[in-house]
């Protein structure tokens, strides 16, 4: 005579569970971006560039940038050997090597700034 109408208890557990997937998501979520800043270093803004001038003369360039006035050393690495370290570079400042090589070239620029962070400025083959 009486039927049994299971249909309802499906949609409350369907709802249930994804409420309890919404909140385990948030919870999940709001733990790695409230983590991030702690973390993360600023990047400072400063630009150096790189030419060759004949078959083994490289210059280095310091050009500046926003966070010029923050820079404390500037290391050039040019294949692997430490060529140039200069404190607080002054914009416009240029490194010339003859150290080059006839192939190409790695340049590295180092920084280092006040807050006692290094970053690396050039990476770059010429």
């Amino acid at each position: 005579m009486f039927k049994k109408n299971e249909k309802a208890v499906s949609p409350v557990i369907g709802v249930i569970l994804m409420v309890a997937i919404t909140v385990v998501l948030a919870a999940v979520i709001a733990a790695f971006v409230f983590t991030m800043p702690g973390t993360m270093s600023k990047t400072h803004l400063v630009s150096v560039t790189a030419s060759q001038i004949n078959s083994t003369g490289l210059v280095v360039t310091y050009q500046g940038g926003p966070d010029h006035d923050s820079v404390e050393m500037m290391n050039t690495t040019i294949n692997n050997v430490l060529e140039d370290s200069v404190e607080a570079p002054s914009v416009g400042y240029s490194y010339t090597s003859s150290n080059g090589s006839i192939n190409r070239d790695h340049i590295i620029v180092v920084a280092t700034f006040t807050d006692n962070t290094q970053q690396i400025i050039l990476d770059s083959y010429v």
